[in-house]
């Protein structure tokens, strides 16, 4: 029997499997970062903003874009708040370039120990320069392994002994590597895995920012965009994680399904398509429709478009002209 939501669900992967498979065959997949640095810097912008405010941090996103570009502490936030940022952009910026450049640390490998500890390095160093955790010892510092037990969460999730974490991220390795043999719904399979990361709890702190780190690297590795998952889903992104606890990784898997489709039509398809490129509804409106009917339109699916993080839809000339031409054939 299919658990509730499947079918919805099962359909967000379609959508999401369709629009890679078009990325690959039309545009040859992922530009990287040294081919397209303006597409990689909107989404370095998005996922160092979005993903440090999951977890506290209350930097705006434009004091985020003059921390990255500018090197400017703009507002009067704590010190730590800034070099948070600053760790986890600086950390982003390395998984863009290996995971689509690798160098020969890999050894062939989807990932690879030495990879999840340097994630976790170039995140917590700056925050540890500045505030060290209080329970720390030395063993312990940042690209460490804890050391100590931690206790139940919130949620109810019991991260397991510290003397097992070796053991269980070499089985958790194990099975991250197995995601090149292709599914047709390796997102659910990633956001499992992302899901028992954060249950092993590694490291004494920067488990979510590195657990969404490395998620991202394997993500675009096997050929697909990363996730931003955005503050305002922080919510659902917790329930969905507390789920997956459960042995119910579904909709974790939609979540990160989702914002993997926003994050190709927001950032990298508008920038690799030339004429096909987003704009808001309002520049594509004429005397053939106005920007309320193309609104209407894209709401019942009728209009390929794709709703931002802003709220507002966007869709190309293209998407435009090709449903202008069909609309009235679809109409009974």
């Amino acid at each position: 029997m299919k658990k509730p939501g499947r079918p919805r669900r099962d359909e967000v992967y379609k959508r999401l499997e369709a629009a890679v498979e078009e990325l690959r065959h039309r545009f040859g997949g992922l530009p990287s970062p040294t081919e397209a640095p303006d597409i990689w810097k909107d989404i370095w912008f998005q996922e160092a903003h979005n993903s440090t405010a999951i977890e506290g941090n209350t930097l705006v996103l434009k004091q985020v874009a003059a921390l990255l570009t500018e090197g400017r502490a703009v507002g009067n936030k704590q010190l730590g708040e800034y070099v948070e940022v600053r760790g986890y952009a600086d950390a982003a910026q390395w998984v863009y370039g290996q995971a689509i450049e690798p160098d020969s640390r890999t050894g062939g490998h989807l990932l690879t120990l030495a990879e999840i500890r340097h994630v976790h390095h170039i995140a917590l160093q700056p925050v540890w320069d500045v505030a060290p955790h209080p329970d720390a010892t030395e063993r312990e510092r940042p690209g460490s392994f804890r050391e100590h037990d931690i206790q139940r969460f919130p949620g109810g999730m019991a991260p397991p002994p510290w003397t097992d974490v070796p053991a269980l991220m070499k089985d958790w390795l194990d099975d991250v590597r197995t995601l090149r043999k292709r599914t047709g719904q390796e997102v659910e399979r990633v956001a499992d895995l992302h899901a028992r990361f954060e249950r092993i709890h590694p490291f004494l702190d920067g488990n979510g920012r590195v657990g969404r780190l490395v998620t991202n690297l394997v993500l675009i590795r096997t050929g697909y965009p990363p996730a931003i998952v955005l503050k305002r889903d922080r919510i659902r992104y917790l329930a969905a994680l507390r789920r997956a606890d459960s042995g119910d990784a579904g909709a974790l898997g939609e979540l990160l399904a989702r914002a993997i489709i926003d994050n190709l039509y927001r950032f990298i398809v508008p920038a690799v398509a030339g004429p096909a490129r987003l704009v808001p509804l309002a520049a594509l409106a004429d005397k053939r429709a106005s920007s309320n009917a193309l609104r209407v339109a894209a709401i019942r699916g009728r209009l390929r478009a794709q709703r931002g993080t802003d709220g507002q839809w966007r869709s190309s000339r293209r998407w435009v002209d090709e449903y202008l031409r069909t609309r009235y054939k679809r109409e009974p």
